[in-house]
């Protein structure tokens, strides 16, 4: 199925050239193709390309022909000598637009690349949201996940199989950022079961028999190939002082649910409320990415355990349950922070039916509301 994507690149590519990163079959080609169906296309993901251009990446000026307005290099950081390149035509031509894509950010980072400051500016693409699905999908979703290959495949539990080994093969064994695959390999259970909790580096090294710096450089290598991210926690607070160690999320929630054999999530089961939490975290991120907004998204857990999930920038408070009646004791957490920090929105996304606002104050939403107002742009 093809989906519409909130991305817009020929928008963006008005202002800028865009290297566009996103994890492995979130769709990035397939989008760069259908938007820019007559650039100069060169797929460095294919072998025969990149024998031929690695060699000689000047090839991608030389190809270039007056009439050529927009060139689309897939998996550009393949051959990272390539964004020269690219600067050479930027500079000789202002009405070029050049797209690039990668699905990990590691080889750039590490090999000091030229990434064009000034000429080109960084968009990520995510799984499908909410608003691109058409329909919620919510029990889809947390167990199948929300990449665009694999929420409607037949046999999903395999191809979300296939996807952890290809990245095994491909992004860490293939590029070598890992001496024992065997080491990495069971380190991303271990991960996964931290999945939407603070990192404690000790005990994963203990659970795991690898050492802590070998497993600081893990979480470092899953961040930078896109396959998961740090929340930050927020630190301003004065009466409650704040635990400092970030969460960890994975990017998709099938991936988590492959690296842990686990696929029947309901809201009857005790899995329903880490996964919504996951799948907010998910929404929230990429609806920030994606308009372009520069709020900050946080937690907060203070040292006595009290906690809220969300927080965007200084405005909005969001806590994530699984209740289909939510209580006073739900909102425990959105009024202690809110006696430090004056938000404008206090707000618990759950599974009651109707949208209502108790008696002091916090919003409560359902979650598919909460999703289409948040796409609205009525949350933020």
């Amino acid at each position: 199925m093809i989906y519409e994507r909130i991305l817009n690149l020929p928008d963006l590519l008005r202002k800028k050239s865009i290297l566009l990163l996103g994890p492995r079959q979130t769709g990035k080609s397939t989008l760069g193709l259908r938007e820019l169906p007559n650039s100069l296309y060169v797929n460095l993901a294919a072998a025969d390309t990149f024998r031929e251009f690695s060699g000689r990446p000047e090839l991608v000026r030389q190809r270039l022909l007056p009439s050529t307005k927009t060139i689309f290099i897939d998996e550009a950081q393949r051959i990272p000598e390539i964004f020269n390149e690219v600067q050479v035509m930027l500079d000789k031509n202002k009405a070029l637009r050049v797209l690039l894509t990668g699905s990990s950010a590691r080889k750039l980072k590490r090999t000091g690349i030229n990434l064009l400051p000034g000429r080109i500016w960084q968009a990520q693409l995510f799984p499908l949201v909410h608003a691109e699905l058409g329909t919620s999908r919510l029990m889809d979703r947390l167990s199948r996940g929300s990449l665009p290959g694999i929420i409607d495949s037949e046999d999903f539990r395999q191809e979300l199989k296939n996807y952890v080994g290809l990245y095994l093969d491909e992004e860490v064994r293939a590029e070598g950022l890992v001496r024992g695959i065997g080491d990495f390999s069971r380190f991303l259970t271990v991960a996964a079961l931290y999945n939407g909790h603070q990192i404690n580096f000790t005990n994963i090294s203990n659970d795991t028999g690898i050492k802590i710096n070998t497993v600081r450089s893990y979480f470092q290598i899953l961040q930078d190939t896109l396959i998961g991210s740090l929340l930050p926690s927020f630190q301003d607070t004065q009466s409650r002082k704040a635990v400092a160690s970030p969460k960890f999320y994975f990017f998709d929630l099938g991936v988590v649910n492959s690296l842990l054999n686990r696929f029947e999530i309901t809201p009857e089961n005790e899995l329903f409320g880490a996964s919504l939490e996951h799948l907010i975290y998910i929404e929230l991120k990429a609806f920030l990415s994606y308009h372009q907004l520069d709020e900050e998204l946080t937690y907060w857990r203070t040292h006595s355990k009290i906690e809220v999930d969300f927080i965007i920038g200084k405005k909005i408070a969001i806590e994530v349950k699984s209740t289909k009646r939510v209580t006073n004791r739900d909102e425990k957490g959105l009024h202690a922070l809110n006696e430090d920090v004056k938000l404008e929105r206090k707000i618990i996304v759950c599974n009651e039916s109707a949208q209502r606002i108790s008696d002091s104050g916090v919003e409560i939403f359902p979650i598919e509301y909460f999703l289409e107002k948040l796409w609205q742009r009525q949350i933020l």
